[in-house]
């Protein structure tokens, strides 16, 4: 049995027959709550490794239990939810939530964003500033060094535009809002940083080679942020 335990807090009892069955076929230990109240108590008397959570439950807000896991912890949190508002998926990672998943979702990517977020965990809990490589493709990423190569040719790209592929390949899988990437390459936000980044990404795509529309490497999550794929 995989040592990763998941705390699954939804309140369908399909969706968590289903959530059960994927991840114990895939060797997870799943414990469950179906309002937000159990799920708390079972968040803190049991310990689990990742949280899985609805934002609509009968009894309170999901939001509001993100708030109060990260006032105490910093267990990574998967959101999955029905709502699609971009409001709402930047609140939730805002205040702490690893990544979003919108419902109906596939099980091989609930699976992997799960995959994801509990390796770029691990990374974060080893104490280590940065890897030592990233590679993605046909592209490879040399921290100690700042490159980055692709098809074995070097990338020229500026300071910047290094430290925002660098910040995303860090977190390889995850989603990371335009607020938190401004804050961490520039450590500021004022109006108009956001226009600064996508600027800056687009500069980025053109010297990747990628064409309009084409994300091989940076995923655009629309209205929200970006991500690095990974495979």
């Amino acid at each position: 049995m995989n040592s990763y335990k998941i705390l699954v807090i939804e309140d369908e009892k399909n969706i968590c027959n289903f959530m059960k069955m994927i991840f114990e076929t895939n060797d997870y230990q799943v414990i469950m709550a179906q309002n937000g109240k159990n799920g708390l108590t079972m968040f803190f008397s049991h310990n689990p490794d990742l949280v899985i959570l609805d934002l609509g439950l009968p009894d309170m807000d999901g939001i509001e239990i993100i708030r109060k896991i990260r006032a105490k912890s910093d267990t990574p949190i998967v959101v999955l939810s029905a709502r699609t508002d971009e409001s709402d998926k930047v609140e939730a990672l805002d205040l702490g939530a690893n990544d979003y998943v919108t419902k109906p979702f596939g099980t091989a990517e609930l699976l992997a964003r799960v995959r994801a977020t509990l390796r770029n965990s691990r990374f974060q809990g080893t104490g280590k500033s940065v890897r030592e490589s990233f590679s993605l493709y046909d592209m490879e990423i040399e921290y100690d060094a700042r490159k980055v190569m692709i098809a074995g040719e070097e990338i020229k790209l500026t300071q910047t535009e290094y430290n925002i592929v660098q910040l995303l390949a860090l977190h390889a899988g995850k989603v990371l809002t335009y607020a938190e990437i401004i804050k961490k390459v520039w450590g500021y936000s004022d109006y108009g940083s956001v226009k600064k980044l996508q600027v800056n990404m687009a500069n980025i795509r053109k010297k990747f080679g990628e064409k309009p529309g084409e994300y091989k490497y940076i995923l655009n999550e629309l209205g929200v942020g970006y991500r690095m794929n990974d495979v």
